[in-house]
């Protein structure tokens, strides 16, 4: 028997009975479009998540008190941790003074209670300089950002998030009004444009003013942290490690600051996500398996009706092995023909998917789109040997009279 006859025996015994070939592509279809769909949305989290943070630029650095050692492991260890010494303006200062460093931003945070004739709310606040503007690649709506004056000066002006000027103004004008935070008066010199989160900050619910302002009104002699700009992304490794001397020396030869650098952060995301899209992607494939035990039971199920089917092949002479090969090549490609209407029925999950949230790039690997073809041919095989090995051994005489 020949590899033709062979695949044209498999597919006229898969048309010939059409609602048992249904079922077997609709199982193994619906495993494939499960792998496609949640590795696509995996996929896609993990480009819009290091796609955010890549729009901060990859020059970055965060410099952050206290030694990761110190504060326990990860990232949040980092800003939970207990530190040795405050980071200070001053500290900030010296890190400007690196050839290796061309911008350099120092972060206080904190929250107060702001308010405007009547309305009032509880508000977060950001202190830095006018450099923060191009490290974070924000955009102004109207007006202009912090003057660009020495950090060590405090000045009454402030900027607002695009949520706060609304609530608080609404349609009106806010540039020349007086905002009350705490204690505080400043007067609205411009409003970021709306952009919602970007890296740790929600732009559009903060109100930002220069970072000697904030210490005051928070009453802190130190920095929450400094981001700072390499001149290339080239410097930054030499970049880091004239940080970390700069701030050693200045605090007494103590290394008391973790430094991390941009990519740094991205590799994490990226690792964690990969982890999770595979994750999804191992979930999804237990059902390709169910799908096989599927395709071995409606096959036994073949067998039965097809006795005698089987035992004229054997009277006409076919082998054991030519029949065991017929029955694997007929699971197999049900295996094929459903995989490939599983990948047909994904991507045209992502399609819809990526419409309905176009900010989110979803789009399945090809390693998973691969993988699960795979699984689903290996499961046909497998599951279809049982089966098939039941044919090859029936006995021509009793399969002839259908027993």
């Amino acid at each position: 028997m020949r590899t033709t006859d062979t695949g044209h025996f498999a597919l006229q015994s898969i048309r010939r009975y059409p609602l048992r070939t249904a079922m077997s592509l609709l199982a193994i279809a619906i495993g494939v479009a499960a792998v496609v769909l949640l590795t696509a949305v995996g996929e896609g989290a993990r480009r819009y998540v290091t796609g955010e943070f890549a729009a901060l630029g990859t020059h970055m650095l965060v410099v952050l008190p206290g030694k990761a050692e110190t504060a326990g492991a990860g990232a949040a260890g980092m800003l939970i941790g207990e530190t040795a010494r405050d980071l200070t303006l001053d500290d900030a200062a010296a890190i400007l003074r690196s050839n290796r460093i061309d911008r350099v931003a120092p972060l206080v945070i904190g929250s107060g209670n702001a308010s405007w004739r009547q309305r009032q709310r509880e508000i977060t606040v950001l202190g830095t300089t006018v450099e923060m503007l191009d490290i974070q690649h924000w955009r102004m709506q109207r007006g202009q950002f912090l003057p660009a004056t020495d950090m060590n000066v405090a000045s009454p002006v402030c900027v607002l998030g695009d949520l706060v000027t609304r609530e608080f103004f609404g349609n009106s004008n806010p540039l020349g009004e007086w905002l009350r935070i705490g204690d505080t008066r400043c007067r609205v010199v411009g409003v970021l444009a709306q952009a919602g989160l970007t890296g740790p900050f929600d732009t559009d619910e903060i109100v930002i003013m220069p970072v000697a302002s904030a210490q005051a009104l928070f009453n802190t002699p130190g920095v929450f942290r400094v981001l700072a700009e390499a001149v290339s992304r080239e410097s930054m490794p030499a970049a880091r490690r004239e940080i970390i001397a700069t701030i050693t020396a200045r605090h007494q030869g103590e290394e008391d600051i973790t430094v991390v650098t941009q990519d740094a952060v991205l590799s994490t995301f990226d690792t964690v996500f990969a982890v999770i899209t595979r994750a999804l992607a191992g979930i999804a494939a237990v059902s390709l398996l169910v799908a096989g035990v599927l395709i071995m039971n409606v096959m036994l199920v073949a067998v039965s009706q097809r006795t005698s089917e089987i035992g004229l092949l054997k009277a006409l002479g076919a082998r054991r092995s030519q029949i065991l090969v017929l029955f694997v090549a007929e699971a197999v490609s049900l295996s094929i023909l459903g995989a490939i209407s599983g990948l047909i029925v994904g991507n045209a999950g992502t399609f819809v998917m990526r419409a309905v949230f176009p900010a989110i790039d979803f789009a399945a690997p090809l390693w998973a789109m691969g993988a699960a073809v795979g699984i689903a041919i290996v499961s046909g095989l497998v599951f279809g040997i049982l089966p098939a090995s039941h044919a090859a051994r029936l006995d021509p005489v009793r399969a002839l009279a259908g027993r």
